[in-house]
């Protein structure tokens, strides 16, 4: 080996520092910095269109939250409309159904006082039929005694009369 008056160690040395020269320059002929340049501009390129993806989603959630958000406004309004318009609904229903309930009530008191007026006058007419039939019935024994006392008497003088009469 050519030794060139240096120990073993420094031309270990020297051969290695050569072969990493030949090996860089083998690396340059045959284009090595050209495809790690090409490499590394790819992952840049892929990078970037990462990048620019990332900041279109970004923008497309951003649109989508501020339409959700419109959407849920929308609808805590909508749903507020709802309870309103439920709750005159149901003031509504409660006027009608004491309305109802009040002139129910007034029919029921009038078919109530029809009623009581028509059994007081149909007791009015009964006690006026008892009273007719028990004074009928006076009357019958009142003329059956005075007929009984006076009866013969006043059968001949109606004979007389009827006989003055034809005469």
């Amino acid at each position: 080996m050519l030794n060139f008056g240096m120990d073993y160690t420094s031309a270990a040395t020297l051969w290695a520092t050569i072969a990493l020269v030949i090996c860089l320059a083998a690396a340059v002929y045959f284009g090595m910095p050209r495809m790690f340049t090409k490499i590394l501009d790819d992952r840049i390129a892929k990078v970037e269109s990462d990048l620019a993806e990332a900041k279109t989603l970004r923008e497309e959630a951003e649109a989508l939250l501020a339409e959700y958000e419109l959407k849920r406004q929308s609808a805590e309004s909508e749903a507020a409309s709802i309870v309103t318009a439920a709750q005159e609904e149901a003031k509504r229903l409660t006027e009608e159904a004491n309305a109802s309930l009040a002139d129910l009530i007034a029919r029921r008191t009038k078919t109530v006082e029809d009623k009581i007026a028509q059994a007081e006058s149909q007791a009015i007419a009964e006690v006026r039929a008892k009273s007719a039939d028990v004074a009928i019935e006076a009357a019958r024994r009142l003329l059956g005694k005075q007929m009984s006392d006076r009866g013969d008497a006043i059968v001949d003088q109606a004979i007389k009369d009827v006989a003055a009469r034809l005469n």
